[in-house]
């Protein structure tokens, strides 16, 4: 997965290279155990050592210029959307609840067909809404949420 040369991302260090792979007993119980040495790009004499066993638990390789691009294109839709979802749970309108619902519908949907998960963004405000809407429309109807959910399920 990585490899010496590779550039990488570090939450605490942040941008850094792998230099080399060693063997360290960082335990003190005499067994060695195989470390990436990063060298972080703003501070070239630090080191930062990572177990290879779970580097990819606290390193990730640095995003090419294609996918950085995609992300600053991403940044007003990004923050929109979310604003759009929060005014949506937050006015308790049915109307503008369902309006999510189908909307986040559509891009699950879409998402999926691109073989790619739900953001974390939707799935949230999905839940809240879907949670609310379904509530009151059984609490109104004297009917099981259950139902509720799977009408509109159907419907959508």
């Amino acid at each position: 997965m990585f490899e010496i040369g590779d550039y990488v991302l570090n939450a605490t260090n942040g941008i850094c290279k792998i230099s080399e792979i060693v063997e360290l007993d960082m335990s003190g119980d005499k067994q060695l155990k195989s470390y990436f040495l990063l060298r972080p790009v703003e501070e070239e004499n630090d080191r930062v050592y990572i177990p290879v066993d779970n580097a990819d638990k606290r390193i990730r390789k640095v995003i090419t210029q294609d996918e950085a691009k995609a992300v600053l294109d991403r940044i007003p839709e990004i923050e929109e959307r979310e604003t759009r979802y929060k005014e949506a749970v937050r006015s308790c309108e049915p109307d503008s609840v369902i309006s999510l619902l189908k909307c986040l519908h559509i891009r699950n949907e879409q998402r999926a067909q691109a073989g790619k998960k739900a953001t974390s963004v939707d799935e949230r405000y999905g839940k809240m809404a879907e949670h609310n809407l379904n509530a009151e429309l059984a609490f109104v109807l004297e009917k099981d949420k259950q139902e509720i959910k799977d009408i509109i399920h159907d419907m959508l």
